[in-house]
């Protein structure tokens, strides 16, 4: 899903507001998240997840065509840990899908 698609299905669920609105909102809550992140500060959303920054050290690199050896110095990168909610919901999801899959028994 895209961010355009979910502004369609939030403004379909939500037939009393405006499009424009829901947009808005959308965008405000993103903007809100990466604004606390790149303070540095944990984002948690309870049955969804928990979005957070972690810091990857300056280390030795090589390029992948010459072999040389370079210096990738220290960055951050944002890092995301689905809630027990949400991961609950994609076994449930994903056994459902498997067991739809695979053929009943004694159906030979």
């Amino acid at each position: 899903m895209i961010k355009s698609e979910l502004i369609l299905r939030l403004a379909a669920a939500n037939p009393h507001l405006y499009q424009r609105d829901v947009e808005r909102i959308v965008s405000t809550i993103f903007q809100e998240v990466a604004d606390a992140l790149a303070r540095g500060d944990r984002v948690e959303i309870r049955g969804f997840g928990a979005f957070s920054v972690k810091s990857r050290p300056a280390r030795t690199g090589r390029n992948p065509r010459t072999g040389e050896a370079v210096e990738v110095a220290e960055k951050f990168v944002p890092f995301f840990k689905t809630g027990k909610e949400l991961r609950q919901k994609l076994n449930l999801a994903a056994k459902a899908a498997a067991a739809a899959a695979s053929p009943a028994p004694g159906a030979d």
